[in-house]
This record gives C-alpha cells, sequence and structure tokens, in this order.
C-alpha cells in the first residue's frame, strides 16, 4: 500500500487584527502588562508623534575584525547628532569560531566596544545597545531559547555603557504598540535544506516569510535540526503575529511580508559589504543601509 499524497500546503495564516478580534486585548506577546498594549491610545499617540524613532539591526558583528570596528566608528559618528531608539546587534561577535578562549577574546572585545562607544556620549546616553547571542556564542548548548551573554563575559561593557541591555534568544521586544521579534539563527538555510518539496517559482525570502508565519513558529523543523526546550517552546511562537521579525542568518539580506508582519534579515555584516536595517516605527518601513567606505 501506498500512500498517495494530491496536495500538501500551509495551514492559513491569520492576521494579527483577526486573532485580536476574537482574544481582546489578552497579552500573548509577553512583558509586565496583563493587556496587550495594542490597545493602548496613549501609546499610539506617542508612537505616530515620533517620527525621528529608529532601530538599527546588525548581525555577524565579527569585532575581531578590523574592517568591523572601523565600521562601526563610521556608523556611530554618523548617527551621533541623531540617535536611533536602539542599535540591536546579533551574533556571532567574533569570526574565530572554535578557537580556544573564545569567551577571553569576546570580554576583550566587547570592552573594546564599550569604549568605542563611550566616545560618542550623545548615542551612549539616548540609544539603548540590544545584544542577541549567535550560535557560537558562550553561554549554553545550541538548544532555543538560549540565555542572554554571560555576566563574566559582558560586565566591562556594561560599566562602559549603562543603557546596554543583553537578551535572549530569541528576544522580544516591545516599542509602544509594536511587536518585535528578534531571532539569530542561520534558519532560512536549515529550512532550504530540509524542505519537503522546494518551490519551483518565487523567491527565498517570500517562501520564509510565508513558512515561518503560517506555521506560527520561528523554527519549525524537527527537534534534531533546530533543537527547542520543550518546556519553553512558547518563546519562539508567532501567534499573534508581531509587527516585526528580524531573523539575522548568514543568507543575503532581504526583507519580506505576509499579511502584515514583516520578515527581515540584515546579513552578515561584513560579508555584504557593511549593509545592515534599519526600521523606522512611526511608518512601519524597513530601509536597506551601508556604512560607506572612506572618501
Amino acid at each position: 500500500n501506498i500512500f498517495h499524497v494530491l496536495a500538501l500546503g500551509f495551514p492559513p495564516a491569520e492576521p494579527s487584527a483577526t486573532t485580536r478580534a476574537y482574544f481582546g486585548s489578552i497579552n500573548f506577546f509577553g512583558g509586565p502588562s496583563e493587556n496587550s498594549l495594542k490597545t493602548s491610545t496613549v501609546l499610539a499617540d506617542m508612537e505616530a508623534n515620533n517620527p525621528d524613532a529608529m532601530f538599527v539591526f546588525l548581525s555577524d558583528v565579527w569585532l575581531d575584525k578590523v574592517s568591523v570596528t572601523e565600521r562601526l566608528r563610521r556608523l556611530f559618528t554618523g548617527y551621533s547628532s541623531m540617535p536611533p531608539t536602539a542599535f540591536v546587534f546579533c551574533g556571532n561577535f567574533l569570526s574565530a569560531v572554535g578557537e580556544p578562549g573564545y569567551a577571553a577574546k569576546l570580554k576583550d572585545h566587547l570592552k573594546l566596544l564599550g569604549e568605542l562607544i563611550a566616545e560618542f556620549t550623545q548615542l551612549a546616553s539616548h540609544s539603548m545597545f540590544l545584544f542577541v547571542p549567535g550560535p557560537a556564542d558562550p553561554g549554553s548548548p545550541n538548544i532555543f531559547p538560549r540565555p542572554p551573554l554571560p555576566t563574566h563575559v559582558t560586565q566591562d561593557l556594561a560599566k562602559l555603557v549603562p543603557k546596554a541591555q543583553f537578551l535572549t534568544n530569541p528576544a522580544r521586544v516591545q516599542y509602544c504598540t509594536q511587536e518585535i521579534v528578534i531571532f539569530r539563527e542561520d534558519i532560512v538555510t536549515k529550512l532550504c535544506r530540509n524542505a519537503i518539496y522546494f518551490p519551483e517559482t518565487g523567491d527565498i525570502p517570500s517562501h520564509f516569510a510565508k513558512t515561518i508565519t503560517c506555521q506560527a513558529h520561528l523554527a519549525p523543523l524537527p527537534l534534531h535540526t533546530c533543537p527547542v526546550f520543550w518546556d519553553h517552546d512558547r518563546a519562539l511562537s508567532l501567534y499573534p503575529l508581531p509587527d516585526l521579525i528580524i531573523t539575522a542568518d548568514k543568507f543575503e539580506p532581504f526583507t519580506a511580508e505576509n499579511l502584515g508582519c514583516q520578515v527581515i534579515n540584515p546579513g552578515t555584516f561584513s560579508k555584504h559589504d557593511f549593509s545592515f536595517k534599519t526600521y523606522i516605527p512611526s511608518s512601519k518601513t524597513v530601509e536597506d543601509s551601508q556604512v560607506p567606505a572612506e572618501d
């Protein structure tokens, strides 16, 4: 007997507005508030009236590369007169993956980064600096969700930059009414490798965005491919759909969208001509950005 499959598809994705129409003000996203901040008119007004708010996303920020630290200095110089709401740095934070003394080297380079940021007093006092660990960074086995970078590695940076915060992987950020999910994993590559049927039409970013939004999960893969702590699988849930998902992946940079949920990948900072992504919450726009070479 042979089991014949005539059609195979995703469960239908559900727009965030549809979910909230059924569940009201229940807070699915997390955080201290009992009610979803999506319903707050005060925060919605603050969001709309602050067009200067901006998030800057960089991935694979290899601090042991001189070219990377030089471009970071140029990046901070460019933003020093108009500090963004937050810089989000995703690992890995060193290019020398697997070498002995990785944690000690990372501590030293994070301290140097802290000293660099501290030179720009406007940024250090007005912008948040958020750090999401990568697959090779110390802290835990490669099982999701991952804890933040260990305190003994980050303490020097934290003293130099009081507004630095070290997040879990994946991480959730609430800005006014907007929900932002950050995930550092080469998940696009894994999904392509484990696809039952690789699409013949369309582009990979669009298919990827549709996959994770329809599955309402950051890693819809078998546990042996992408291990997850079963008791904490909720951390990878995408229900209801957030406003923005950052999947920091070594795949080429992209921006895609499905049912009002934007999915972006900043790409490896140094491998893609020092490109990064910026997000403007007031207009919900994603912009492709790049740190230029010296004139």
